[in-house]
């Protein structure tokens, strides 16, 4: 049986709130917000010639303290504090979503949104994350990921839901 095959990349497409000294102060929670957008399949081929599809993600997220992201860390250590966005797999299984354990990927589905830093006196960011899934030699044809984001607060937003994804049809 083969092993899922997904690699992932991280395009923050961060829109800064304007912090000018004129401008109103937008005051937003401390806690990190997500909100689904979209989830876009496109057919791809490899250099090896191998085919495939690309899954775009994209989301938008808000905090009112402007910490998200995380700096490089000083080591390889696979250690939870070194990603702040995570998902959940699910496949889908005579109609059920079933969650899939993470031992039975070949790649973990926790990575690094990159550092973020606003300069001025309003630190609220507003944006949006874009994550790219290449799928080559993937075994799953139906099925979902849950998600979420951690500020460096360690503060965690809410958990959102793409909907069924079919690869193959």
């Amino acid at each position: 049986m083969m092993k899922a095959f997904v690699k992932i990349l991280i395009i923050p497409t961060i829109v800064l709130l304007n912090g000018l000294s004129c401008q109103k102060i937008e005051s937003l929670p401390e806690i990190p917000s997500i909100s689904f957008k979209s989830f876009i399949l496109k057919d791809t081929t490899d250099a090896l010639g191998n085919e495939g599809k690309i899954g775009e993600l994209t989301f938008d997220f808000e905090d009112g303290d402007g910490d998200i992201g995380l700096t490089q860390p000083d080591s390889l250590s696979a250690d939870s504090t070194n990603f702040n966005l995570f998902f959940t797999m699910f496949d889908k299984i005579d109609g059920e979503f079933i969650k899939v354990p993470e031992d039975d990927l070949k790649a973990p589905l926790n990575y690094r949104i990159p550092y973020i830093k606003k300069e001025g006196q309003n630190k609220a960011l507003k944006g949006e994350i874009q994550v790219d899934f290449i799928y080559l030699l993937f075994e799953y044809d139906t099925f979902k990921y849950s998600f979420f984001i951690v500020d460096r607060a360690l503060h965690k937003s809410n958990v959102e839901t793409t909907p069924e994804i079919v690869l193959f049809q």
